[in-house]
Order: C-alpha cells, then sequence, then structure tokens
C-alpha cells in the first residue's frame, strides 16, 4: 500500500496512530515481559496495516508499582524492555518504514524512587523538597480532603520529615511541583533529550493535573467521588503549557497529545486552538466513560453515545484538532465495550467500530489488538488481576465491608483496566505467539480463534478491513477534514452521518444492533455508491433513498 508522506505543519491531522503497550505486545527473549526487540520484530507487520505512527506506553526505568507510569529515571530505558541502544534501533526501524514515533510524557508525578524525590524526602531544606509538594498535618491529619484515583487519601505521611506529600495516583507516585521554575527547566530538558533523539512528539499523561490549586483548599462534597474536574482546572496549566510550547514544542515541530482527563467540553478549546500554542489535540474521555460510574459500569444508549461525538467534534472548531479513539491501555476492549463480542456478531461489530473511528474529524487512534478485534478476559477471581487500581480500590471497599465483593468483581468484568493489558495475541501457537515463557499478565484463551496470523491470512478478516479503511481516509481528504453532521441523533439503532468538503460528500452509516431494519435517508438524501463495507450484507444501489441494513453493517457510502 502506497503511503502519501505526511510533510505538513500538522501532519498529524492526518496520520492513523497505533499505540503499543510494551509489556504486552511481543516478548523477544522468553521472559514472559514484551520488550523493544519484540515490538522491532513486528515493525513489518504495522507497516502493513498501513499506520503512520505509534505511540509507545512509557519504556522508562520505572520499579512498576503502575507500569511504568511511575518513571525512576526519565532518560534510562527499562531493563526489562531492553536498553537504549535497543531503543535508538526500533525508533531507525521505524523511521526506515516512514512510521513516526510519539513517547509518553508522565510529568504530573515521579516514582518515588526518583533521584529527585529520594534527595526532597531528606530534609526539609533540602534543594530537592520544593520539587515537590509537602505540607504539615492538618488537625493530626492529612493536610485537606483529596482522594487519590487509587484508593485512599492523596497524601502520603512521611515520618521522617514530620510531613505529607501529595500523590494523585498510588503512594509512589509524588506528584511534582510545577510551581517550581526549576521542575518545569528539568521537564524541558527531558523533553529535549527525547526529541533530539528523533521522536516526533508526546502523548502527555494526565497534562491537565499539573497546576493545583492555589492554597489546596478541600474539595466540596460533590467533588469528592469525581475529584478529577477540580484535579484538571489548576489556576496556571495553561500558563504551564503555552511555556512548553514556546520552549520546546514549537522549536521541534512536536505534536503533543494531551490526556485530558477532568476537562470538560467548554475548556476544551482553551488546550487545543492553534492560535494559543499549547496541545495539538486532546483525548476527551466522554464516550470511554459514558457507560461508567468509577469502577462502576452504567447503561448507555446510542443517542447518548452520538450527542458526545458531535460535541467533541464542536470542540474542535476551526483552529482546534481532536483524537478519535474507543479503547486504550486504560480501558476495556473497544468490542467488548461498545460491539457485541460474541462469536456471531465480534468480527461484524469489530469491522463497524474501526468504521466509526477511522473516519472522524480527528486524528484516530488505534490500540495494539483492536485491528483483531481482541475482546475482554474472562476474569473471575481478585488474584487474576494486576492492576494497581484495582487492587487499592479493593482494598477500600470490599476488604472494609461497603462494597459486597461479588458485586465489585461483577462490575470489574465489563470495566477493568486489565482487559486490556493481556498479551497481543499473535498465533494459534503456545501462549498466542507473544513468548516462549510465562506470560506476566495471563493470555484470553480465545487466541486459538483471535489472532493476527489467521487475520492476515484472510482478505476477510477485521485486520484487512482495517487495512482498507486506512487506505480508504489516506485517499479521501473529506473523510479527515471534511465537515462532520450526526443527521438522525435521536435514532436509537442507527448512527449515520456524513463528511463533507467542499463538493465531496459522504455518508456513514452504521447499524448497532443485531437487528436488520430499512432505514430512510433523512433529508432526501440519496446515495451515488458504496465506497466500503463491512460485508455484513448487501449495500444499496446509486440513487437510493432507502437502505436495508443487517445487524451490525457498516458502509462508507460518496453521495
Amino acid at each position: 500500500m502506497e503511503k502519501r508522506p505526511l510533510s505538513n505543519a500538522a501532519w498529524w491531522k492526518d496520520a492513523v496512530v497505533y499505540q503499543i503497550y510494551p509489556r504486552s505486545f511481543m516478548d523477544s527473549n522468553g521472559d514472559g515481559i514484551g520488550d523493544l526487540n519484540g515490538i522491532r520484530a513486528k515493525l513489518d507487520y504495522l507497516q502493513e496495516l498501513g499506520v503512520d505512527v505509534v505511540w509507545l506506553s512509557p519504556h522508562f526505568d520505572s520499579p512498576n508499582a503502575d507500569n511504568g507510569y511511575d518513571i525512576r529515571d526519565y532518560r534510562q530505558v527499562m531493563a526489562e524492555f531492553g536498553s537504549m541502544a535497543d531503543f535508538d534501533h526500533l525508533l531507525a526501524g521505524l523511521k526506515a518504514r516512514g512510521i513516526q514515533l510519539i513517547i509518553d510524557l508522565v510529568v504530573n508525578h515521579s516514582s518515588d524512587e526518583h533521584a529527585w524525590f529520594q534527595q526532597s524526602r531528606q530534609s526539609r531544606d533540602n534543594p530537592y523538597r520544593d520539587y515537590y509538594i509537602w505540607r504539615d498535618p492538618v488537625d493530626g491529619g492529612p493536610p485537606n480532603n483529596y482522594p487519590s484515583f487509587f484508593g485512599g487519601s492523596a497524601w502520603q505521611w512521611d515520618a521522617h520529615t514530620g510531613q505529607y506529600y501529595l500523590h494523585y495516583f498510588a503512594t509512589k507516585q509524588p506528584d511534582l511541583n510545577w510551581e517550581n521554575p526549576a521542575v518545569r527547566h528539568e521537564v524541558y530538558e527531558v523533553m529535549r533529550f527525547w526529541l533530539d533523539k528523533g521522536v516526533a512528539g508526546f502523548r502527555m499523561d494526565v497534562i491537565p493535573f499539573i497546576s493545583k490549586q492555589d492554597g489546596l483548599p478541600n474539595l466540596p462534597p460533590e467533588h469528592l467521588a469525581h475529584p478529577e474536574a477540580v484535579y484538571a482546572s489548576g489556576p496556571r496549566v495553561h500558563q504551564y503549557l503555552q511555556d512548553m510550547h514556546r520552549e520546546v514544542l514549537a522549536p521541534y515541530g512536536a505534536v503533543a497529545v494531551g490526556e485530558a482527563f477532568g476537562v470538560d467540553f467548554a475548556a476544551a478549546p482553551l488546550f487545543t486552538d492553534a492560535r494559543r500554542g499549547e496541545l495539538s489535540m486532546v483525548f476527551h474521555f466522554d464516550i470511554v466513560r459514558l457507560d461508567r460510574d468509577n469502577w462502576r459500569k452504567i447503561p448507555w444508549t446510542l443517542p447518548q453515545l452520538k450527542a458526545v461525538y458531535t460535541r467533541i467534534d464542536q470542540t474542535g472548531g476551526s483552529h482546534g484538532w481532536n483524537a478519535a479513539f474507543l479503547g486504550n491501555h486504560d480501558n476495556p476492549r473497544a468490542v467488548s465495550h461498545f460491539g457485541d463480542d460474541r462469536p456471531a456478531w465480534r468480527a461484524l461489530s469489530a469491522k463497524a467500530l474501526a468504521t466509526l473511528t477511522l473516519t472522524q474529524r480527528a486524528t484516530p487512534f488505534l490500540y495494539q489488538g483492536d485491528e483483531l478485534g481482541m475482546a475482554n478476559y474472562p476474569f473471575e477471581r481478585i488474584e487474576q488481576y494486576d492492576d494497581v487500581e484495582v487492587k487499592g480500590n479493593w482494598r477500600m471497599l470490599v476488604e472494609t465491608g461497603q462494597v459486597p465483593a461479588a458485586e465489585y468483581l461483577a462490575h470489574l468484568r465489563e470495566t477493568s483496566r486489565d482487559h486490556a493489558r493481556t498479551p497481543m495475541q499473535w498465533s494459534a501457537d503456545a501462549h498466542a505467539g507473544f513468548t516462549t515463557g510465562t506470560p506476566w499478565l495471563a493470555v484470553n484463551p480465545d487466541y486459538p480463534d483471535w489472532n493476527a496470523a489467521a487475520q492476515t491470512a484472510d482478505p476477510q478478516s477485521i485486520y484487512h478491513h482495517h487495512r482498507r479503511l486506512l487506505a480508504l481516509r489516506r485517499s479521501t481528504p473529506a473523510l479527515v477534514h471534511g465537515a462532520y453532521q450526526d443527521i438522525d441523533p435521536a435514532h436509537p439503532q442507527v448512527f449515520a452521518y456524513t463528511r463533507t468538503l467542499g463538493e465531496h460528500a459522504y455518508l456513514v452509516l452504521l447499524n448497532f444492533g443485531t437487528e436488520a431494519l430499512r432505514y430512510a435517508l433523512p433529508g432526501g438524501l440519496r446515495v451515488a455508491e458504496a465506497v466500503l463495507d463491512n460485508g455484513a450484507g448487501d449495500t444499496a444501489a446509486a440513487g437510493a433513498s432507502q437502505v436495508l441494513l443487517a445487524p451490525w453493517q457498516a458502509t462508507v457510502y460518496r453521495l
């Protein structure tokens, strides 16, 4: 497949990104843990798929309290993943295939084993003390009522210096103090280090959280269960990002993708309006969290989903841009979450979801295994989970008797992050071809039927549907830059929207269900021809104003 070069200043708008979770992608040395050389061994697979960018989840030196999102040394490679030479070889291999690399920037917090924190906790007058956020006790307890996302208080007592330190996440992930100019300078130097190596930019972990509220007042009761809105609205977040853009991102022409958890629709354009000089785009969580109340699964409807897509598109406006995704390392598998992973519908619904993601006015992000329709793991016991968030909430909720174990486990089977972290399913060989050793996390037992070897050999597979969609997107500017309009927002089963650029107009029709139906196109629309279909049923003839939609049928029509 011939790839059009992405050479303009906003090349990332035309790109499709593939996220790799290194621990679970491919193991090259039999220790059961994926590594950089394992990724390098699969670069031809990624090139054949047709992606333009790889986003590499954290590869830095880490004690792995949160699977690499607790960084001990920002300039070293995690020993389990390989060496800096391995990283350099991987980057060269990607570039040789016309694929850019973006890496995770995790700078709201570090590991408590980072040299900065090791110094910071030595004494109150240590030069590194203000690299982190330390406070005296209040009434013999934590400085305020901030909760951690991983259970319990966001404050950890340090007996050695008689103060608490702040950690929005695990106790081993102390928050950095961005009020300190020295911290900002250190972060910029880390960014330059990797940009000088040739990475194209960064996915920025929980980046809106870097600015803390002045005075760190208690959260009002209505925010205690969902503190992210307060954590993401610190008074200087835009000042810090504009400074970062001016100092580092703009001089290097680097792409910056913000994880915008906690940022509402009204605030989102402030981060991505190109005239403001902050981020290139952000991840909105309103889709993947549509049916979530923390760890609980709640009902959702298609009109709700469609309304969120429209709102996200509107936040991009004329001067901003968004990222489109249905899954990543922090969410359950897309086909289990938004599709139907029962055998009869799994392939068709996975293709329908791919059609949705790859026809948005946004940069699509695919998560490893999406292109194979990988599904949720059949977890049954708490001991099967690895996630620090799951374990923290188990201690806080189940072991204290607040939530019955059966109830918590029932919700986890649909919401856990570990669903996305099971090893990549390469073949029907032992451990899905991921490793010759014992995998760090169990392989989904469905791998004999759902794997890359089988799908690359089958022209009608989910994998090849992704290849066709990527090729169509690359050759059809209207599907990238065209105006987006939901033409039937209230329909309970059909997702129908147009993408229009000048004289070129396309209609995307998705049947989100297992019932066939005859669908009358709204507004007098008539189809000219089908340009891509997922194979669920027949497509409409030229001139048709009514379409018979088979279960989970997904078709892109030219109007």
